[in-house]
């Protein structure tokens, strides 16, 4: 992985996670949208703008491809670099969610505080 695309990737914003784990399937910016709704009960709703300028940037770096276009809906799907950051973020996450129950990387529990 390009460490320049780390660094401007990882962390990832909500937004940018959920979008290219939406397009682990193919699909267009209205249905990631609604994907993204279903997938956190309606707790984050992504605007057009977000989406498209999201998209756009993604493609730009090579993260998602366009898969086909119809009329002005473009179908889009995560390459092997997306699946990369994607996978290297959700590592992440899962790291912090394990420290902050009280474990260890290496499964061991230690002493939690609370803050």
């Amino acid at each position: 992985m390009e460490e320049k695309l780390k660094r401007i990737y990882i962390p990832m914003t909500e937004t940018g996670f959920y979008i290219l784990f939406s397009l682990r399937e193919e699909r267009h910016g209205y249905s990631i949208i609604q994907h993204v709704k279903k997938l956190t009960a309606q707790e984050i709703s992504i605007s057009a703008g977000t989406m498209y300028g999201s998209l756009s940037k993604m493609e730009k770096d090579g993260l998602i491809e366009v898969t086909k276009e119809e009329e002005r809906r473009k179908s889009y799907l995560i390459t092997p670099l997306g699946e990369e950051i994607l996978q290297h973020e959700i590592k992440r996450i899962k790291r912090l969610y394990k420290n902050s129950i009280g474990e260890n990387l290496d499964g061991n529990e230690k002493n939690q505080k609370t803050i």
